[in-house]
This record gives C-alpha cells, sequence and structure tokens, in this order.
C-alpha cells in the first residue's frame, strides 16, 4: 500500500468534483495510465460502475465503486470490462481544514491483488506517482 497527501488551497467541494467526474481524471493522473472517459459518469454512491480508457492500448476499465461520502471520500477497485475487480483499490480521502484549504490523501492499495499479472505494474506505483496526481489535481482546483 502505498499513500501520499498534500494541503490543497481549495474547497472539499471543488477537488470532490474533479475526482468524481471521470472525464476529469486523465487531466491530473499522475500515473500516465488515463486516456479518457465518456462523459455523464460523475460518480454518486457506492455501487456506480463507471468506464475509463487507459493509455495502454486504449483498453477500457470498468471502476467499481466500493467507498463514498459525497465531498470527502471515494475509492474504486478497477477490472477487464465483465470481470470481478482483482484486488486493487484507488482511494480519495479530504479533510476540510478551513474554508479554502483542503487536506487530499491518496492511496493506492494492492494488498489483495490476485492477479498476477498486474503484481509488477502495482509495484511500479510509488508515493512519488501518487504526489504527481496530487500536483496536477492541486493545479487545477487552485485555478
Amino acid at each position: 500500500m502505498v499513500s501520499a497527501e498534500r494541503v490543497v488551497a481549495a474547497d472539499a467541494a471543488t477537488i470532490f468534483g474533479l475526482i468524481a467526474d471521470p472525464t476529469q481524471q486523465p487531466r491530473w493522473d499522475g500515473n500516465d495510465n488515463l486516456a479518457e472517459a465518456v462523459p455523464g459518469q460523475r460518480v454518486h454512491a457506492v455501487g456506480d460502475v463507471f468506464t475509463m480508457a487507459i493509455t495502454t492500448n486504449q483498453a477500457i476499465r470498468e471502476n467499481h465503486v466500493v467507498e463514498f461520502e459525497e465531498g470527502r471520500r471515494i475509492a474504486w477497485q478497477p477490472s477487464e470490462v465483465g470481470q470481478p475487480p482483482p484486488g486493487h483499490l484507488w482511494r480519495w480521502e479530504l479533510e476540510p481544514l478551513d474554508e479554502g484549504r483542503t487536506l487530499v490523501r491518496h492511496t493506492y492499495d494492492w494488498v489483495n491483488l490476485t492477479d498476477e499479472r498486474r503484481i509488477e505494474r502495482a509495484r511500479r506505483t510509488t508515493a512519488d506517482a501518487l504526489a504527481s496526481s496530487l500536483a496536477g489535481l492541486a493545479a487545477l482546483a487552485e485555478e
């Protein structure tokens, strides 16, 4: 499991809007893994599933939302289309500090990853890569 956090000079609602709307995610992805998402997939609840084209061969991934609290927390487990998630999880947690600042924590948890083909890529996902996503997100939210 790897994690990174930083204070972003924006309110939690603005930041969360950039995370919960899959079309925005490629704009701040520090892993250079996300290509594009079809508009209209804004996440609203646990059980939602959004799709994303990834940069590798433009493959489509389903993302199964397993944690959700509007403006505060969202987590999903990616999978190949029509397949169960193999056990890794992306989580975002937001903690408002005051009216214009939010502590944002980004975690990649692959403790329960069962797909041997994905383990090497999981190992390459470092705290620096997560910090890069946080920096991109902060730049957009602070505009």
